[in-house]
């Protein structure tokens, strides 16, 4: 009994001494694999660094760039409404200047008991330079075409419309 005791002891050692083994060799493959992960984890985590690195560089010149860029901005809009302003008066100015060359067809010359006061481009500016002078504000009364003017002597003031610039043959 005692060699069978033995024999099976030895024979379960075996097995165990095989069982152990298989073990020790999984092991060493799940260390080999677990070092390759940790070889592969190292260098990501270096490029990573690397890759971070380089991002906070291109925030930092996009920041910059950002900053530079607003104040070209600023300064565009800046210029965007001094030429809108520019524009503006360029057209008034155009405009002032196109109704000042407009030629008159008929200016209204201001008599003064007949005698000839100051020449106009309007009937108001007339009527502003007489009541200027004195004339009463109102009983002015329009000259009605064809009709004979009353002698220059008796109206203190007269506003007459005089053609202009008409070619004489």
């Amino acid at each position: 009994m005692i060699t069978l005791i033995r024999t099976r002891i030895l024979d379960d050692l075996r097995t165990d001494l095989s069982n152990h083994e298989a073990d020790a060799r999984a092991a060493r493959s799940r260390a080999e694999q677990h070092e390759l992960e940790r070889d592969l984890a190292t260098d990501a985590a270096i490029r990573a660094g690397a890759t971070v690195e380089e991002l906070r560089d291109a925030l930092t010149r996009a920041i910059t760039d950002t900053a530079r860029l607003e104040g070209e901005l600023e300064t565009l809009r800046a210029q965007s409404l001094l030429d809108t302003e520019d524009r503006q008066a360029l057209r008034t100015l155009l405009r002032t200047t196109r109704k000042q060359n407009s030629r008159a067809d008929r200016v209204y010359v201001l008599f003064h008991h007949g005698r000839l006061h100051s020449i106009h481009s309007t009937l108001e500016a007339a009527e502003i330079a007489a009541e200027a002078e004195g004339a009463p504000r109102s009983g002015w009364t329009a000259h009605t075409p064809g009709a004979a003017l009353p002698p220059a002597c008796e109206v203190t003031w007269r506003v007459q419309p005089l053609p202009f610039g008409t070619a004489t043959p």
